[in-house]
């Protein structure tokens, strides 16, 4: 009998080990933000308002993407202490596509591949403090990713 109990404390140890980051990581993803289908509910869901166009936020995306679903974007902030950096399709079924989080001196570039469903704008939304700066750029798509 103390065998089977020592055997079922060591697989409860275990599971809660191994369970509590998941829910940790699950705690920090804003599921709200993601699952939204306007552009605007997203940044809303994101605390993000009062965005400043900025020409420090530098973003790489081709004109023309040939198929929708594998779009490479690369994005730069060069804005001090940036802390976060948003990815948004604004024609997609849901428009939050990214957001990516900065501490401890990281630098604020990320290179990723996004589906796109449509030709629209990708539009980078970088928070500094309490300040919000904003970029885009258009890409025209010829075949559609998001099927």
């Amino acid at each position: 009998m103390q065998r089977r109990s020592f055997i079922k404390l060591i697989s409860g140890v275990f599971a809660l080990v191994f369970t509590a980051p998941m829910n940790a990581f699950s705690a920090l993803w804003n599921k709200a933000a993601f699952e939204t289908t306007k552009i605007n509910e997203a940044e809303k869901n994101l605390d993000i308002n009062h965005e400043k166009l900025s020409h420090d936020i530098l973003i790489t995306v081709p004109d023309k993407a040939e198929n929708g679903a594998i779009v490479q974007i690369e994005v730069k902030s060069n804005i001090p202490n940036t802390e976060t950096i948003s990815l948004f399709v604004e024609n997609n079924p849901t428009p939050l596509i990214a957001h990516f989080k900065f501490s401890g001196g990281a630098e604020p570039f990320v290179v990723t591949r996004i589906k796109m469903a449509e030709t629209s704008d990708i539009k980078v939304v970088v928070k500094a403090g309490s300040q919000y700066f904003t970029n885009a750029e258009h890409v025209i798509v010829l075949e559609n990713g998001c099927g």
